[in-house]
Parts: structure tokens; C-alpha cells; sequence
């Protein structure tokens, strides 16, 4: 197969940042709670520190290796980033103009009071003096810039201030220069008495506190100028996994590390002189295209706790309750209800419980004789970790993949490892040069003197909190063919040897890429047949070269299809011969999408799959993913209507992507407005 040529691609970076204009919109839409708005605009920030960690560090190390390696789209990697940093720099000065001129006013109106230092009255200074001497001064440690005490460590993401100076201090220096570093267990937002801010909720800024007072930490000085810098660092770890002989402390050694990369961002206040920005600049070894003046807190994301702490649920997103199948509110037996048939599982809008319950019973039941999980992200206090913990306790075999290398979760999954290896559990931790990002959870147990399986697969992580906030698809089941391949699969993982034949499953890195293209290839073949030929996928993003030219040779042959990419897709709809019949969109609202689905139709025959995988190369090449078929036809239908159809429609959340690779919100016109979120909201739970 011919890959697409470099003009039928898009960047993949430059689509990472129009994803996150996408997002800026949701802080930029007035039919959105306030709150919600300042939150989303916090992700923002939080997007964009990973995006500089991660990929625009990556860019700058291929730029310091000379590396003539050209992106899909035919860049090399000095190009990339320039148009990184152009798109960048624009993306963020849109974001402040947005806080300034229309989160931070509104929220006044509402009775939410961000106070500046230049409006604080004499009441209020007093207070914010008081503040400072008691719970900021203890724990500042100014540092002087001069032969003696040379440009300290700076933290990755970590709030300092650069301080400029005239005078002599006690000892007759005059370095001209110190920096301050705000420890990061003081809080970045200050909240002041009600008495004393005169509302409701009034905060204040650490920054303005320190600015106001740095003056104090520098006795007999006089400070020139007061200014907040923010450096990001590169955050991937790099562990030689072929040479490293016990990884788990490979990677306890490497963490640390993290927090003193090479340097990628420099972010200051826009109020910086340009001889202290240029000094710190050449203090990182930055370039001035990696300097960035922000009109603000240099640091929005610690902005995100503030909806939790004002109680207004007028300016937030109303609650609900998430719903529970009906089989399973009417019988606690778990297993009983399992046997009686598949049960599918759509977060947020049904539970998460029920997977809770699924390990919990399976923890403590006596008949249970073997548990197996995979574990990519599942956070500091999972109950699904401590029931696996307490199964091993009580003797049962359990055995737990755990993937340490799962970016930014590291750190919790090492913990996790550690505590189950004290119990007694099997705990293995994937397999050399590959991430195991596949969602598995196998029980054995023991009914009427023979062994049974039963089975979750998801879509998303074994998380609780985030199966709150992203969407996903989980399968319960106990169908032997499923449930077979789960097992195969566990011993593919955790043994050695061939990998065998899967009945049901598509598995990377063998079968999903070649599965997944031969899918797209036999609607081409149906179409050019005059046969009924249609494609529906939904994922996070999709990259890789191979299935996008099958995906255009499909759309030649007259193939239908509809992508719905919540992030990147580097494929380009809507070119005449090439890409006409391809319709993409993106859908952002109140929940991350998350969901992978897989839809063909087969001649009318549907096929419809479910998947941990988006179309990328690192997961079919580079990781153990799965894909898992909805059998049950009153399921498959389920899959349909809750989580392609209602994107399809969505005239409210959903923008379409144009051939350039521009997205266009998608309007209402005159059709009645409909959100897939809100309807599925409506559909499957209760409000509070």
C-alpha cells in the first residue's frame, strides 16, 4: 500500500495546539457555567505544560542532534517548531486576553473578587502584611546573585521571582540581582476573610503578596523591579529498558530528574525589564522564540481549585447520579448477573461501581481462585488496588500487570507495585519496549468443580475519578471465547513464547493494525461491489500513515465514513479524488471524550468494536492494546445510538475539521440545538 504523500497529511503538533483552541472556546462561550469556564481554562495551561514537556522537547532534541528527520507532513524539525511557536504565542496571548477581559470581570459581577494589589484598601493591606510576616516570610529563601552564590536549581513548572536591585547590603555586595522561589506548599491563591475582603469570595494572588512585600527580604536594598518567571523542563524519562535489569528502580532513580530537564519555556510577567528576561533566557540556555510574557499569574493552572472552594452551584455544571443497569440494581451477585448475559457499561453517564463491585466481590468470594488485572493509570487511592491487595491477602493467585512507564503517573504506579508484591500478588510490569495500555480484568472461580472466566474490558482506565470526567465504554462478560483470549493474553504478558491466535480479540502488536486495515479494505471492496459500505470511528486521535491510505482509498471507492478525532487527525477530509466522502469532526464539551469505537457496516452485517487504542503508531506498533467486539445485538445497538449517533448530530460541541486543517464550530442554523452530552445526560442519570 502507497503511504499518503506529505501534502495530504497534517502536523501532528500543530493539530495538538488546534485541540487545545478548541478547548480555549469552551472558557470563551458565554452558555457555559462561569466556573466551568475559568476551569477550562485552566486545562488549558495544564495542556499546554505537557505540551511543551513532552513534544516541543522532543522537537529541541532533534533540533540539537541536526536531525534531518522530516514529520509525516514533510517538516523538518526547525520548521515544526517554528510553527509551534508561532501558533503557541498567539494561543496564549488569546488565553490571558480571555482571563483579563472576560473570566476575571464576569466573575466580579457574580460576587467572585479577584483583588489586585494596586485596589486593596488599607484594611485589606494590613491583613495581606499580617499574611506575609506569618505564613510567606518563614519559608522564603532569597537568593543573592554573585560569585558565591551562583543561579540556583529552578524546578520544573515551579513559581520564582527575579528581583532587581541597587544598594549594598550588609557585607557590601551589590550583585544587582537575587531570586526568590515560592515553596510549593504554599498556596498560589489566597483566599482573604469575608469581613475583609467586603464579599463573598475574595482572593488574592501569592504574587501580588510577594511583590508587595518583596522589598522586606532585601533590608537596606531598594528593589528596582519585582518579576514572576515559570521555566518548563523536558519531563521524558529516559530508562534503557533493553540494559536496565530491575526497571522499577531504574525508573525510582530516573524520577527525580525530572524536575531538573533541559529547559523548553521560559514564561514571565509581562511586566519584565528586557535585560532581566534576556538574562534569564541565557541563564536556561533559551532562545528568545522560548520566551513567553503572559499578561497575569504565570501559572494558571493552580487556578483550578477555585470552583471547588466558591459554592455557587448556579455558576457550575448542575450534578447527577450516575446511573446503574438495570440487572444490576435489582442483584448484588455480580457473577449471577454476568452469566445471564453480557453488560455493557457507558461512564459517565452509568456508574463506575459496578467495576468496583466486579474486583471487590471477586476479592472477597471463596470461590474465587485467580484474579488478574492490567493497571495504566488508576490514582493515590484506588479501591479496585486495595481489593487486588486484600485477594492476595486471603490467599488467592492474583497477578498485576502495571505499567510503570505511564507518563506523569510513575510515581503512583511505582507505590502500587511496591504494596502488592508486600501481599504476596504476581506483579510484572509488561513487556520490554512495549506499553501495556490494553484494559483487562480477569476473575476465575470455581462453580460446580469447574473453573469459569469472567471478564472487564474498557476503553478507559481503572481510575474512579476520571471515569467521572471522560467518556468511555466497559464490557463485562462472561462469553468463553472473550474471556479465553483475556487469559491467553495475560499469559502472553506475564510468560514467554509465540503469541497464539486469538478467537475474538484484535491485539497490538500483532493483529489490531492489520485487523483494523483489512476492516477498512473490505468496505472499499463491498462499495466497489455496489454493496451496502459505511465507516464510523471514534477515538482520541488518529496519526498513522497505513490506515489513513486505506481510509482514502476508501473514500474513493464511494465509502461513507465519519470520523469523530477529539484531538489530532492528520488525516485531511473533503479533497475532491481523494477524501470527498470523509466527514471529521471533534466534539469538546463537559466530559473528555475518551471512547474508541470501531463501526463497519459490513454489508449490513454491523461490526462494531470497542478499543483501548486510537490509530496511532505507538499503539499498534508499540504497545499491548485490544480490541473487543460487541456480540450482543441489543448492545451493539446500544453502542450506536449512545456513542456514534449522538456525535453525529451534535450541532452545540462539535466542530467540524476542513481539508487545511482548520475546525469550524458547527452551527445551529435553524435546527433545534442538540448536545450528545446533554442528551445522553438526559438519557441515563438523575439529577441531584
Amino acid at each position: 500500500m502507497n503511504l499518503p504523500s506529505p501534502d495530504t497529511l497534517i502536523n501532528r503538533e500543530l493539530g495538538i495546539l488546534a485541540f487545545q483552541r478548541r478547548v480555549l472556546a469552551q472558557a470563551d462561550d458565554p452558555s457555559m457555567p462561569l466556573l466551568e469556564r475559568l476551569r477550562f481554562l485552566c486545562i488549558v495551561s495544564s495542556n499546554m505544560d505537557e505540551f511543551f514537556e513532552v513534544r516541543v522537547a522532543g522537537l529541541k532534541e532533534q533540533i540539537r542532534a541536526n536531525s534531518t528527520q522530516r514529520s509525516a507532513d514533510g517538516l523538518t524539525p526547525r520548521q515544526q517548531f517554528r510553527a509551534v511557536s508561532e501558533t503557541a504565542h498567539a494561543l496564549v496571548a488569546q488565553q490571558y486576553e480571555l482571563f483579563n477581559k472576560a473570566i476575571i470581570p464576569e466573575l466580579a459581577e457574580h460576587g467572585v473578587h479577584f483583588i489586585r494589589r494596586t485596589h486593596w484598601n488599607e484594611i485589606q493591606a494590613a491583613w495581606i502584611r499580617d499574611y506575609f510576616f506569618r505564613e510567606l516570610m518563614p519559608v522564603l529563601t532569597p537568593v543573592g546573585l554573585d560569585p558565591s552564590h551562583p543561579f540556583p536549581r529552578v524546578l520544573n513548572k515551579s513559581l520564582n521571582f527575579a528581583v532587581e536591585l541597587s544598594g549594598r547590603d550588609a557585607f557590601g555586595r551589590n550583585s544587582g540581582a537575587a531570586v526568590v522561589q515560592a515553596p510549593r506548599a504554599l498556596p498560589r491563591v489566597i483566599r482573604m476573610p469575608e469581613e475583609i475582603a467586603g464579599c463573598e469570595y475574595g482572593f488574592v494572588f501569592l504574587s501580588s503578596i510577594l511583590h508587595a512585600h518583596v522589598g522586606e527580604l532585601f533590608t537596606g536594598m531598594t528593589v528596582q523591579g519585582c518579576y514572576q518567571f515559570r521555566v518548563t523542563r523536558n519531563s521524558d524519562l529516559f530508562v534503557d529498558d533493553e540494559e536496565t535489569k530491575n526497571l522499577r528502580q531504574a525508573l525510582q532513580g530516573e524520577l527525580p530528574q525530572r524536575h531538573f530537564g533541559a529547559a523548553v519555556r521560559l514564561e514571565v510577567a509581562d511586566n519584565c525589564s528586557e535585560s532581566m528576561a534576556s538574562f534569564l533566557l541565557a541563564q536556561f540556555e533559551l532562545e528568545a522564540d522560548d520566551l513567553y510574557q503572559e499578561q497575569g499569574p504565570v501559572n494558571l493552572v493552580r487556578l483550578m481549585q477555585v470552583p471547588d472552594w466558591v459554592d455557587r452551584p448556579d455558576l457550575k455544571f448542575a450534578p447527577f447520579v450516575p446511573a446503574l443497569p438495570a440487572r444490576l440494581a435489582k442483584d448484588e451477585d455480580i457473577f449471577a448477573q454476568i452469566r445471564k448475559g453480557d453488560i455493557l457499561l457507558h461512564h459517565p453517564f452509568e456508574s463506575f461501581q459496578p467495576v468496583i463491585d466486579f474486583i471487590e466481590q471477586a476479592a472477597a468470594d471463596p470461590h474465587v481462585v485467580a484474579m488478574r488485572q492490567t493497571v495504566y493509570r488508576t490514582g493515590t487511592d484506588s479501591k479496585l488496588m486495595q481489593a487486588l491487595i486484600h485477594a492476595a491477602q486471603s490467599g488467592k493467585e492474583v497477578t498485576v500487570v502495571v505499567e510503570l512507564m505511564a507518563r506523569f503517573d510513575e510515581e503512583a504506579n511505582i507505590n502500587w507495585a511496591a504494596k502488592l508484591e508486600e501481599v504476596g500478588a504476581h506483579v510484572v510490569y509488561g513487556v520490554v519496549g512495549h506499553k501495556t495500555h490494553a484494559k483487562l480484568a480477569l476473575v476465575i472461580r470455581r462453580e460446580d468443580g469447574e473453573l469459569r472466566r469472567y471478564a472487564h474490558l474498557g476503553t478507559g482506565n481503572y481510575h474512579a475519578r476520571t471515569a467521572r470526567l471522560y467518556t468511555d465504554f466497559g464490557l463485562l462478560t462472561a462469553d468463553d471465547a472473550i474471556t479465553a483470549d483475556v487469559s491467553s493474553l495475560f499469559t502472553q504478558i506475564t510468560g514467554l513464547g509465540k503469541a497464539g491466535k486469538l478467537k475474538r480479540l484484535w491485539q497490538s502488536p500483532f493483529t489490531l493494525h492489520s485487523e483494523v486495515v483489512a476492516a477498512i479494505n473490505h468496505e472499499t471492496a463491498l462499495a466497489a461491489a455496489g454493496k451496502p459500505a459505511a465507516i464510523i470511528a471514534k477515538m482520541n486521535a488518529l496519526l498513522e500513515p497505513q490506515v489513513i491510505a486505506a481510509l482514502y482509498a476508501a473514500s474513493q471507492a464511494g465509502v461513507k465514513i465519519d470520523l469523530i478525532i477529539r484531538g489530532v487527525c492528520a488525516l485531511r477530509p473533503g479533497i475532491p479524488g481523494l477524501s470527498e466522502h470523509i466527514h471529521v469532526r471533534s466534539v469538546v464539551g463537559r466530559f473528555l471524550e475518551h471512547t474508541r469505537i470501531f463501526y463497519f457496516k459490513n454489508g449490513g452485517d454491523e461490526k462494531v468494536f470497542l478499543s483501548s487504542a486510537d490509530w496511532m503508531d505507538r499503539n499498534f506498533f508499540r504497545r499491548i492494546e485490544t480490541g473487543f467486539p460487541i456480540l450482543n445485538p441489543k448492545l451493539k445497538k446500544r453502542v450506536i445510538a449512545e456513542g456514534l449517533k449522538p456525535y453525529l448530530r451534535d450541532n452545540v460541541q462539535a466542530w467540524d475539521m476542513q481539508s487545511d486543517g482548520s475546525y469550524r464550530r458547527r452551527t445551529k442554523r435553524r435546527a433545534k440545538a442538540y448536545s450528545a452530552q446533554v442528551e445522553l445526560l438526559a438519557l441515563l442519570t438523575k439529577p441531584v
